[in-house]
């Protein structure tokens, strides 16, 4: 089974992201996604990807970090 094109989308930018959180925290890819799924920013870019593909990668690392920390997160 393929994966249809939105989805295939999706996935690379989530992984291009968590990538980018991680190297911009000094995190490793799997603590950045732990930190993004616990803080609920995963299920946000998931739900809001129309308009976060659209923004470069540093400003929504930036807003992803301020949206964590709404929800207990401590990266600053």
């Amino acid at each position: 089974m393929l994966m249809n094109d939105s989805i295939k989308d999706k996935t690379e930018y989530l992984i291009i992201f968590v990538n980018e959180f991680a190297r911009r925290y000094q995190l490793t890819a799997k603590q950045a996604f732990r930190y993004l799924s616990r803080y609920k920013a995963i299920d946000f870019l998931c739900d809001q990807y129309h308009v976060a593909h659209t923004l470069s990668f540093d400003s929504m690392v930036e807003d992803m970090a301020t949206y964590c920390r709404r929800f207990g997160g401590a990266i600053a």
